[in-house]
């Protein structure tokens, strides 16, 4: 089969971004969260970041608060989803599903990166969904490699990788998936939560997961962000 078949290829990007991240304010009075720099540089773009160094090629990012600026930013080199109204992380990926041409997508969170080059964790995902179990692959985070996240985990993963609400480690969802678009089929027009689509699979048995092997940054309130910059900070040169 080729490389360039739609099947071979990576899956194109679906960067959740139009959020204004109230908790993040003042900084979000002025720009959209995912331009907050983390460490002198925009959020999105470590996400981003991520995706590129496991092979990722087209992204498209949905866009609401201060939609001109995230253009501007990029100048016309990301493709952005307008929405006049929030439609939420399912509702926000169910319109841009036109600009997305792969089957499966690979959906990021624009709030949470790990350092480049740190780990490879989207080739894991994309292994476990090759192997036709899945539904859909989620990133986990183990507890004590994550910085700026409140509640004590979100889910369990099992030794053989599924995703349970209490079978197994516990862990954090790492705001990385793999799904197919067939899921969306039947799903409302406007708004809804990603996670509707998370509860069905994992009531199915077909929610599986891949544990990161690196720290893990959640920059979701000004704490987080420190933390993260704190982290990330390189020692001066003596």
């Amino acid at each position: 089969m080729s490389d360039n078949t739609e099947t071979s290829r990576f899956p194109d990007v679906m960067l959740l971004a139009a959020g204004r991240g109230n908790r993040l304010r003042p900084i979000t009075d002025t720009i959209p969260k995912p331009l907050v720099p983390v460490a002198g540089v925009p959020l999105i773009e470590r996400v981003m970041d991520n995706a590129k160094a496991e092979g990722a090629k087209r992204f498209v990012a949905n866009a609401h608060y201060r939609a001109d600026q995230l253009l501007a930013h990029f100048g016309g080199l990301l493709k952005v989803s307008r929405e006049d109204e929030l439609l939420n992380t399912g509702g926000g990926i169910k319109r841009a599903l036109p600009m997305l041409h792969s089957d499966p997508i690979l959906v990021m969170n624009t709030d949470a990166f790990w350092p480049a080059g740190s780990d490879t964790p989207i080739a894991r995902m994309l292994a476990r969904f090759a192997d036709g179990k899945a539904e859909i692959v989620l990133l986990c985070v183990h507890p004590r490699d994550a910085s700026g996240f409140a509640r004590s985990h979100d889910f369990c993963l099992s030794p053989h990788g599924e995703v349970t609400r209490d079978t197994g480690a516990p862990v954090i969802y790492g705001g990385v998936a793999v799904l197919g678009k067939a899921l969306f089929n039947g799903t409302p027009d406007g708004p809804f939560s990603l996670n509707d689509l998370f509860e069905q699979a994992m009531e199915r048995e077909t929610l599986y997961g891949v544990a990161l092997n690196a720290p893990w940054f959640h920059v979701g309130d000004p704490a987080g962000l420190a933390e993260a910059e704190r982290r990330l900070a390189v020692p001066a040169a003596p």
